[in-house]
């Protein structure tokens, strides 16, 4: 598999940084729009997908499985879906590029079906583990026949004839492993029952709700949740509108917050409670993120957001949190740059299974430009220099992490001298048009 040419990037101390915009659509709910989308029988209406690349990708897998997925324009499309159990052998490797979530997720979808599949994506996709997916996927009755070392891709998945029904504690808080059994769990009979002691994000829950499945999620211990989910159900179509993502909004708001003078209003931001960790942290850091017009749209708060530069205090970020946030870490990480004092950022244990070692990689963002980090096990601390305080002047290497990009720009634009990215192609995955919109607003990147 070929890599395409690398495209740097470089971030220089801007102006303020001014406007309104609206971020794409969110990631987390589009992935899950077309899958369950194609699970339903009838057609399913969706606006404001986000057409990145990780997205199309499943879009994709989602033609190949036997669905007819349109793109009507405009982040408008229409689902004609299959039902549940009802996905078509395809004729060649599903293939996801970059996306984890994808993968994961139409895993659990396939395991539930008596067809056999090829999962594969790029080179980053390919280090990434997937047997903590496969594990309960396999409980249920699916087989892996074919798979690279450490249940890697490229993997071949048979999913199971008659699924059974399986009550699952996963091992760590993630949306990915629950979504993937949850899914699976739809073409079994009776009840499939997932445990967290950590909640994740509860996306899949609310969406399987919103296309007419039974599904049940009550408080479980102190931070957990029990769901319960009745099998095989006739999923109903449902018209979905996607909120403007909170992962993507982190960017241009922490970029507002670091760069004085800055005001930027982000328009029809997703606020669910377990996506919101980084704007309860960037508050107690002293963050000014007002509030505006909020309101229900498709089962998930939203408003929009008006951002100011603000200066920072450091702040110690609880690891309860971190499933609530734990793809904003490295954009966290830039503020706390940028704060007065020490950032420490607890149990981000994750961050190490992600496109990248994440938890490495954001020490190596802030080391090459001066800012003093350090690791501890699983905890990040930062070493603040206030505004304006960060020397800059490093090259950044990106590992095909979009994260890493984005974050590293953010830096640049703030910091004394120009912060460059080894490469930005992998930016569009999640962020479609990110450098124009940035651009827009007042940043000096080119």
């Amino acid at each position: 598999m070929s890599e395409a040419p690398r495209t740097p990037l470089t971030a220089r101390a801007s102006g303020p940084l001014t406007g309104r915009l609206r971020v794409p659509g969110d990631k987390s709910i589009s992935h899950r729009a077309l899958i369950l989308g194609a699970m339903t029988v009838g057609e399913t209406k969706v606006s404001g997908l986000l057409e990145g690349e990780d997205v199309l990708n499943t879009a994709g897998a989602m033609r190949a499985l036997g669905a007819k997925v349109e793109n009507l324009g405009s982040g408008n499309w229409r689902i004609h879906g299959v039902g549940v159990g009802g996905f078509a052998q395809p004729e060649a490797p599903l293939d996801f590029g970059n996306s984890g979530t994808g993968c994961r997720l139409v895993m659990g979808a396939v395991a539930g079906c008596p067809i056999t599949a090829v999962f594969d994506g790029d080179a980053s996709l390919r280090k990434r583990p997937m047997r903590r997916i496969l594990d309960p996927l396999a409980k249920m009755g699916a087989r892996v026949l074919d798979q690279a070392e450490g249940g890697r891709l490229p993997l071949t998945l048979k999913g199971a004839t008659d699924p059974l029904p399986i009550e699952y504690e996963t091992p760590v808080a993630s949306a990915q492993i629950k979504s993937a059994v949850l899914l699976a769990g739809l073409a079994a009979p009776g009840e499939t029952v997932v445990i967290e002691t950590e909640a994740s994000r509860d996306h899949t829950e609310k969406m399987l709700k919103h296309f007419g499945a039974k599904i049940v999620s009550k408080p479980h211990g102190d931070h957990g949740r029990r769901i319960v989910l009745q099998g095989q159900p006739e999923l109903e179509p449902a018209d979905i509108a996607v909120p403007a993502d909170p992962s993507s909004a982190a960017f241009p708001l922490v970029g507002a917050l670091i760069v004085p003078g800055s005001e930027v209003i982000l328009d029809g931001v997703m606020l669910n409670p377990l996506r919101t960790g980084l704007f309860t942290t960037l508050r107690e850091m002293g963050a000014k993120i007002a509030e505006e017009n909020r309101r229900d749209d498709g089962g998930e708060e939203v408003a929009d957001l008006r951002v100011t530069f603000s200066t920072l205090k450091g702040v110690d970020v609880p690891a309860a949190r971190a499933p609530s946030m734990i793809d904003e870490y490295l954009i966290l990480a830039v503020a706390a740059a940028f704060a007065e004092g020490t950032t420490r950022m607890r149990g981000l244990k994750e961050l190490r299974v992600k496109e990248s070692d994440r938890l490495e990689a954001t020490a190596d963002m802030l080391r090459v430009n001066g800012v003093t980090v350090e690791i501890e096990d699983d905890d990040l601390i930062v070493h603040g220099m206030g505004a304006g305080g960060v020397p800059g002047g490093g090259e950044v290497k990106t590992h095909m992490d979009h994260r890493i990009a984005m974050s590293a720009l953010m830096m640049g634009l703030a910091s004394k001298e120009p912060v460059r990215i080894d490469d930005s192609a992998f930016i569009a995955t999640s962020f479609p048009g990110f450098v124009d919109l940035m651009k827009g607003l007042g940043a000096d990147l080119s």
